[in-house]
């Protein structure tokens, strides 16, 4: 049995990005850690939201790589010269990446109460139409 392949399909021209992109996101795993809402803010706009109760600001990082959005987060180990009777709350380091479609910008982000927001705003298209002239041939 072959692959089925956005390429396969002979109406879909130039699409080939839009699939090495769903083969990255699927990639990109499904680990649990943190979890994290998204919601859509308005027509044009999106809010991703984390939990990331115990980090600070300097323990988080936000990028865009190649059109993903990277947010990693490495807390700083602090228990030298401390004795845990018992330690459930572990300074844990993570990576959460999230692809973004063309035309969709990364705004600011904010953090609170252990959360961190970050504010996405997608460009609207103008409509254009374009007339094709033929020319005898």
């Amino acid at each position: 049995m072959s692959k089925l392949t956005l390429g396969s399909y002979p109406h879909m021209l130039g699409f080939e990005q839009l699939e090495r992109l769903l083969e990255r996101s699927a990639k990109s795993g499904n680990e649990g850690y943190p979890p994290y809402n998204i919601e859509q803010t308005s027509e044009t706009s999106y809010r991703i939201t984390l939990a990331v109760a115990g980090f600070a600001e300097a323990d988080l990082s936000i990028t865009v790589e190649d059109r993903q959005l990277v947010i990693r987060g490495r807390q700083s180990d602090d228990s030298e010269g401390r004795v845990f009777l018992h330690r459930g709350i572990a300074a844990r380091q993570f990576q959460r990446m999230f692809v973004l479609a063309e035309g969709v910008e990364v705004g600011e982000a904010v953090m609170e109460n252990g959360l961190l927001h970050v504010d996405l705003s997608r460009a609207v298209p103008q409509s254009v139409v374009q007339t094709i002239n033929i020319r005898k041939g």
